[in-house]
This record gives structure tokens, C-alpha cells and sequence, in this order.
């Protein structure tokens, strides 16, 4: 690799890692793609998203904090906080959908990038041990 690609790579790779970076912790993912279905009450995120309190609200003040989630406080009784993507935000959800593609088709390949239903179905096997001649796990319960 030249000199002049390295620096590219490395340039394109500190994107990923700085993006990661803000966005990457699993609670701040958990939030900002359940946001995506529009603006939530606090309780409704704390339900929706299994998180505590301390926690939920440490994640909102930091995706607040980098520009990803807008705070509405609506003063009349009964007082509440809303909590919704600002553009920013907003702007993830197609790199969301996109990851969501991805998983729907590799989550579950083999590790050779095989559907696990389509090595099965050509009389191959999944499992380990069919290789050194023992018996899958649904040969042996037949």
C-alpha cells in the first residue's frame, strides 16, 4: 500500500471509529433507533428501551449533549419531558435500515457466508461434528 492510500484508509477508518465512537454504546443505539418511531415521553423510553432511570438518563443528556436528540419540557400538568431526533438524528436512520439489511442476511450465515437453511436443504451440515462422521443434532434425534 502506498504511502498516499494508507493515509486515505486511515483517514476513512477514523470516520468509522470517531462515528462509532458517539454513537456506538449499546444504549445509545438502543435509544436512538427506538426514537425513530417519533418523539417519547421519558417513561415511555425507559419502558420501551429496559434501561434504568440513572442510565436512560445519563444517554439522553449525551446524545443531547452531541446533537443527535432534541429535550421538549411541556410545563403544564401534568409536566412532562419529550425527547425526539433532531435532523442529526434523524439523519441515522437510514445507515439504521441499512444495518438491519445486513443482519436480516448475515446474522445467521455460516462462517463460510452460507444460509445455515439453504447448506441444510443441499444435504450439507451446519453442525461440527457432521464432518468427522458423527451424527448432527437431528439425525440423532430420528
Amino acid at each position: 500500500m502506498s504511502p498516499d492510500s494508507q493515509d486515505k484508509y486511515d483517514e476513512d477508518a477514523c470516520s468509522v471509529i470517531d462515528s462509532l465512537e458517539q454513537i456506538g454504546s449499546q444504549w445509545r443505539l438502543i435509544v436512538l433507533h427506538d426514537l425513530q418511531e417519533g418523539e417519547k415521553r421519558f417513561n415511555e423510553l425507559k419502558r420501551s428501551t429496559d434501561a434504568s432511570s440513572r442510565t436512560l438518563s445519563r444517554v439522553l443528556d449525551d446524545l443531547q449533549e452531541l446533537g443527535f436528540v432534541n429535550r421538549r419540557l411541556e410545563e403544564d400538568a401534568p409536566v412532562a419531558t419529550y425527547y425526539s431526533l433532531t435532523p442529526k438524528g434523524r439523519s441515522l436512520c437510514p445507515v439504521f435500515d441499512e444495518i438491519e439489511a445486513w443482519a436480516d442476511e448475515w446474522l445467521h450465515a455460516t462462517p463460510t457466508g452460507e444460509d445455515p437453511a439453504t447448506v441444510a436443504a443441499d444435504g450439507g451440515s451446519t453442525d461440527e461434528g457432521a464432518a468427522d462422521g458423527e451424527a448432527t443434532e437431528s439425525e440423532a434425534a430420528e
